[in-house]
């Protein structure tokens, strides 16, 4: 492992070179103008969600008392994630210059529109941007319910728990329809409990009305057992849609050890999957299937991603990086196996594509 490590008295010339060429691809994003302001497409993207949020509203109310309305429990829970990713653009500075505004922003969407804790997710969001994929640094792999590594796979003693962690990969996909309630619930933990909140009025304000409000609308419009079903339903669509479009972005990529020195570039590159799809799919993942772009130009606006997708996978291959680029069910596919493999604690995945990296360097 120690000659996989950065040395501080190793000539740096190719580190250098790297640095470098990055800077030069850098310059050529912003010449191209990919890093400017999309302020037409975010204000309609805005407006747009206001709009049908109330249409659904007035919508909801006219239906009444009717079984239509777990279908309109899905059609909520579909447009409420893709307001949520909204306010993810905004939380990474893509939608105005103003810092504050692109925090109103996000609290408005998250707390008030989605009902989840703009501080709460910010925080974990900008810890897994700065080491993705790197065990005890990346909350996104800090799971309860999924082991993520073997040695978190190793805790269960239990013969049970570990013939069902051995197939984890597969109830993956049903956990998913608990993500919405862990969502809103983690935030009202972290908005209404001890830690320092930033904003923590403005927050538990939004919360209270967004939570509040829907349950009362459910109770009002509908009697109780249909009520209960359209809340159950909206919540199981909402964090499957959530955990779907997010979880192929890292999961079954190269662990990374907290010893292993990485520039920015691999750091980034080497552990994140884009989805194939086109347009359609950039629609239905909210611009999240252009992870690699992302992670190396955060405050890109979305539209200007699959801009620069050609021309950051040129550099790679120019820089001999690994760029993965898959279909959403070949993402799946890695993603269900490689947590079954963890489960089976048989193989230790951390490295193997990076350590064959650091060693052709």
């Amino acid at each position: 492992m120690t000659s996989l490590l950065t040395s501080p008295s190793r000539p740096a010339s190719g580190a250098e070179r790297e640095g470098s060429s990055f800077t030069a691809l850098t310059r050529k994003i912003h010449e191209l103008g990919l890093m400017r302001r999309r302020y037409g497409y975010y204000w309609a993207k805005l407006i747009g969600a206001v709009l049908a949020l109330t249409a659904w509203v007035f919508a909801f109310v006219w239906i009444g008392d009717s079984w239509l309305q777990l279908i309109s429990a899905g059609v909520l829970a579909v447009l409420l994630t893709q307001i949520a990713f909204l306010g993810h653009d905004a939380a990474h500075r893509q939608m105005f210059k103003s810092g504050r505004w692109n925090d109103w922003v996000s609290l408005i969407v998250a707390n008030l529109l989605v009902g989840i804790s703009y501080g709460w997710w910010q925080s974990k969001h900008t810890r897994h941007h700065a080491k993705p994929n790197v065990e005890g640094a990346d909350p996104d792999i800090a799971l309860t319910a999924i082991a993520m590594t073997p040695a978190m796979a190793n805790r269960y003693r239990s013969p049970l728990l570990r013939w069902l962690v051995a197939r984890q990969g597969w109830y993956f996909f049903p956990l998913l329809l608990l993500e919405g309630a862990s969502l809103h619930w983690d935030g009202v933990k972290r908005v209404f409990g001890r830690d320092k909140v930033q904003r923590r009025w403005v927050e538990m304000s939004f919360l209270a009305v967004r939570l509040g409000g829907l349950a009362t609308l459910a109770f009002v419009v509908l009697p109780p057992g249909k009520a209960v079903a359209f809340l159950a339903i909206e919540l199981a669509v909402f964090g499957f849609y959530m955990g779907f479009s997010f979880a192929p972005n890292h999961i079954g990529m190269p662990l990374v050890s907290p010893k292993l020195k990485l520039d920015f570039l691999r750091r980034q590159v080497l552990v994140s999957r884009n989805i194939r799809g086109g347009t359609w799919m950039s629609i239905f993942m909210g611009g999240l299937n252009y992870q690699v772009e992302h992670h190396l130009f955060p405050s890109m606006a979305r539209p200007h991603l699959r801009k620069a997708q050609p021309l950051v996978a040129a550099y790679c291959a120019a820089e001999g990086i690994p760029y993965t680029q898959t279909t959403i069910w070949q993402a799946y596919r890695s993603v269900v196996g490689y947590l079954n493999t963890v489960g089976l604690a048989g193989k230790d995945p951390f490295l193997c594509p990076l350590v064959a990296q650091r060693r052709a360097l």
